[in-house]
């Protein structure tokens, strides 16, 4: 430990997090970590760790960086210390879009309880996103998405941090109401993802982004921030992706423009079905990442 934890903080960190899950190699169907593939998999991860990432050109390999093979066990010693979950940061996804992150087929029909609203005319796939009818402050007809082309009238869940666990799981399940069951599509370790993210992950997002979508946020810090952990995909002008389909346009800071709620949970939690990681477990506080998005917001948007 005392020879795999310096080694590992001072390599390994900026892209893995002090604890090694700010990148899910896999999903939210079972996700996999450093500490994971550490503990199940230790001859994969000297190998990877010696020699490098097939397609990640900046993880850098222990023979370049000139380690001795007592010093890559020593960080694999430590490395099989490291937590192998993070529930709040994979109930965040989830929230998201659960199907995308748990590699499921798209749910067929509309969410049984769409039926119980007329003001929102999306349809299939997107009624079933907790995000669409709770919203990305999370606070459902009384914040963001009580207007507008997303407003449902259902209510927001952000008290229900104080909720117990028990009752959560009960609303997700059916048991409170039988239209809301999400129990035939994740499993209970799913479940319990997103209570966490209930309970630990949702902040109310209103002292940092105000109505008119500023963000109070610190520029050049965040800048700082997106340069080491963003820019490597993103691109220095955040125009590296393309969100967007067909001839559509939307860059990193089309989102921190357009929906700085959405770019908050995002830039906390992750990607569904990507390798992006965790702000929450780069290490990153709720302030940093409103850090990036204030600089975000100066990065182009078309």
């Amino acid at each position: 430990m005392a020879v795999g934890e310096p080694l590992f903080q001072d390599n390994c960190s900026d892209c893995h997090g002090p604890q090694g899950m700010a990148v899910n190699f896999s999903d939210e169907s079972g996700p996999e970590y450093i500490g994971t593939l550490a503990s199940d998999n230790p001859w994969e991860f000297i190998h990877k760790a010696r020699s490098g990432q097939p397609g990640v050109a900046e993880m850098p390999s222990a023979i370049d960086l000139g380690w001795s093979d007592e010093e890559l066990a020593s960080v694999l010693t430590y490395a099989q210390s490291l937590p192998t979950s993070s529930p709040v940061s994979e109930g965040g996804i989830l929230y998201d879009k659960w199907w995308t992150a748990i590699g499921a087929d798209v749910p067929e029909g509309d969410q049984p309880l769409w039926a119980t609203q007329t003001t929102n005319t999306r349809s299939g796939a997107d009624t079933w996103r907790c995000k669409e009818c709770h919203g990305w402050d999370y606070k459902g007809a009384d914040g963001v998405y009580g207007a507008g082309s997303h407003a449902t009238g259902f209510a927001g869940i952000l008290a229900a941090a104080t909720k117990p666990a028990e009752e959560l799981a009960a609303a997700l399940t059916g048991a409170t109401n039988q239209d809301h069951d999400f129990s035939s599509y994740l499993s209970e370790d799913q479940i319990g993802m997103l209570v966490a993210f209930m309970q630990e992950g949702m902040i109310d997002k209103t002292p940092y982004i105000n109505a008119d979508k500023s963000v109070n946020g610190d520029e050049a810090h965040g800048k700082v921030l997106y340069t080491a952990a963003c820019q490597r995909c993103h691109g220095a002008d955040g125009k590296t992706l393309n969100f967007a389909s067909g001839d559509a346009k939307e860059y990193m800071g089309t989102v921190a423009a357009d929906n700085p709620w959405e770019f908050l949970n995002k830039a906390t939690v992750g990607q569904p079905g990507e390798h992006m990681p965790s702000g929450l477990n780069l290490g990153w506080s709720i302030q940093d990442a409103v850090d990036v998005m204030k600089y975000a917001q100066t990065l182009p948007i078309e």
